[in-house]
């Protein structure tokens, strides 16, 4: 089971690029925003469990 925790580093319209933090010079992870919470800006710190990513 993956836990990590991500930066969202860039919204393009429906998508958010996320980095992790723990490997930076890993590709950036796109990812629809319907699947992230509502209130991330750039710069939100996600943390990726279950499936589900949460804000801290």
């Amino acid at each position: 089971m993956l836990v990590c925790d991500y930066i969202v580093e860039r919204i393009d319209g429906d998508y958010a690029h996320l980095r992790r933090t723990d490997e930076l010079e890993e590709e950036l992870k796109v990812v629809a925003r319907d699947l992230l919470p509502p209130e991330i800006i750039e710069g939100s710190m996600l943390h990726y469990e279950w499936m589900q990513y949460t804000l801290i």
